[in-house]
């Protein structure tokens, strides 16, 4: 059989699938499960074109792997063809841990166990799968190979994930100030000292992608409707694992269920692979069946949250710098006790506050470096004209109130 195929992208054009044993990794039915989570979550309720899945961005992180490595390599550094194949998979992989609507329902499904982390768990069974010859790929995900600069590639504040997310998200939602110019980064990437570092005259696209990253975050990933919808959708499954837990009969997938009826800590996770299995079978589409079957649920909660999913009844949200007026939140919450007969506990899944924060650019260890032409290298805060980058450098801390 031909592995070696061709994959038609609406970001890149032609992506190219250039080893069997990707080929083979892409067909595995622990990657075949990205194709059922969306990207971007609940944020199609926003933007009604952002339904592209966490397959595309794997596929589009691998294809700009794949022109990092062959720019780099024509600047005379070394790579060869079994670390380029070893780049490739490790981002490729880098997300296969995501859950259901991904960050969304994070910590929800199991507590306190990163999507990063059963990515780690999942590339390691995949290495005991295809004995062993994922080793390489797991050293370079880790941050355990000699050249660093492979793993930079992968995560880092200028890494190939960003890059693809930036321009995939800005592609299919339809704001254009996410849009950076990847295939110039790309070709000014450059590595000195075994760490990966940009070209001077490559200052200012940087300054584009921080901007943009920026801008992306307050417009798309936090926006105050994104926010609420996808607020609204843990508060289902948080009811749904109260009820759980107290013996209630819940609709559920078999995956589903086993992690609404199972508390599954961070070691449990670890120890047992019935757990990674099971969350091997778990997508989007898991979520939403019990969503719409727990409309007609006889807990009143439950229901309302569900019926306010599907309708598309969202949390109203209120974004600012300080925290509401606690006389104001008091008024609206008798308001919701009195108007829907719950208790004060219960008003919870109906009023509450959270802190939204942004960052795009952290200075310090792991920081975006710039080579300059004199051969020293700056930080990109230090060298940029940009006054804007000092403040992209801060973190914004925002009260959402939800109502």
């Amino acid at each position: 059989m031909n592995k070696n195929k061709i994959i038609n992208d609406p970001v890149y054009g032609f992506i190219s699938i250039k080893t069997d044993l990707i080929f083979d990794l892409i067909e595995h039915p622990y990657f075949q499960r990205l194709r059922y989570i969306k990207q971007l979550g609940m944020t199609h309720l926003v933007y009604p074109g952002a339904l592209h899945t966490r397959f595309h961005h794997a596929l589009g992180a691998m294809h700009l792997m794949q022109l990092a490595v062959e720019h780099l390599q024509t600047k005379g550094h070394v790579i060869t063809p079994e670390e380029e194949e070893a780049a490739c998979i490790a981002i490729l992989l880098h997300d296969i841990g995501h859950g259901p609507f991904s960050h969304a329902l994070e910590h929800s499904l199991v507590q306190n166990v990163s999507h990063e982390r059963i990515s780690r768990l999942f590339m390691s069974r995949l290495n005991q799968e295809f004995h062993g010859r994922l080793d390489m790929a797991l050293d370079i995900f880790n941050n355990n190979y000699p050249k660093k600069f492979l793993s930079q590639l992968i995560s880092g504040q200028l890494d190939l994930d960003r890059l693809d997310y930036l321009n995939r998200d800005s592609f299919f939602s339809g704001v254009t100030e996410g849009m950076v110019s990847s295939d110039r980064i790309i070709k000014l990437l450059n590595v000195k000292d075994g760490s990966l570092v940009v070209e001077e005259k490559g200052i200012y696209s940087i300054e584009k992608f921080l901007i943009a990253r920026r801008l992306m975050y307050w417009q798309v990933y936090l926006h105050k409707t994104v926010v609420a919808a996808e607020q609204l959708l843990v508060k289902i499954l948080k009811r749904a694992r109260a009820l759980a837990k107290a013996d209630v009969k819940l609709f559920a997938t078999p995956a589903l269920s086993h992690f609404l009826y199972h508390d599954i800590l961070a070691d449990d996770f670890t120890k047992d692979s019935e757990h990674l299995s099971f969350f091997a079978k778990l997508d989007d589409h898991d979520m939403m069946a019990a969503v719409k079957v727990w409309q007609n649920h006889d807990d009143f909660i439950l229901s309302t949250l569900c019926k306010n999913l599907i309708q598309r009844n969202l949390y109203k949200v209120e974004i600012d710098n300080s925290l509401p007026d606690a006389a104001k939140v008091a008024k609206i919450k008798a308001h919701i006790i009195a108007k829907l007969a719950i208790s004060d506990e219960e008003s919870e899944y109906f009023i509450f506050s959270d802190t939204i924060n942004n960052m795009a650019y952290k200075v310090g260890s792991g920081s975006i470096k710039v080579l300059l032409k004199s051969g020293q290298i700056e930080d990109i805060a230090a060298v940029s004209d940009n006054s804007n980058l000092e403040a992209l450098s801060k973190v914004v801390t925002k009260i959402s109130f939800v109502i």
